[in-house]
């Protein structure tokens, strides 16, 4: 379940190496109703590496994952997966 304060991180590979993934955090529950595009949406903000919070903006739920493998055990390539806390 997506909870305010919850932190994920990035899934691709597209990052420099000495920088780490891109990891955001939830900072608004999702919004009950489907969107246009018949999606439910979340609202995220980019975490820096001293922890502030940049860069707020919508994205789709279905963008986040709580494990890093899909349910036949392949890998994600894509999307954002749930950090432990």
């Amino acid at each position: 379940m997506i909870q305010p304060g919850q932190t994920y991180r990035s899934l691709s590979n597209r990052h420099h190496p000495a920088d780490g993934p891109i990891r955001i955090r939830i900072t608004n529950a999702p919004i009950g109703a489907t969107d246009i595009d018949g999606m439910r949406k979340v609202q995220v903000a980019t975490i820096t590496s001293d922890g502030r919070e940049i860069r707020p903006r919508w994205m789709r739920a279905d963008k986040l994952h709580t494990t890093a493998t899909t349910r036949d055990g392949a890998p994600r390539r894509t999307g954002y997966v749930q950090e432990d806390t």
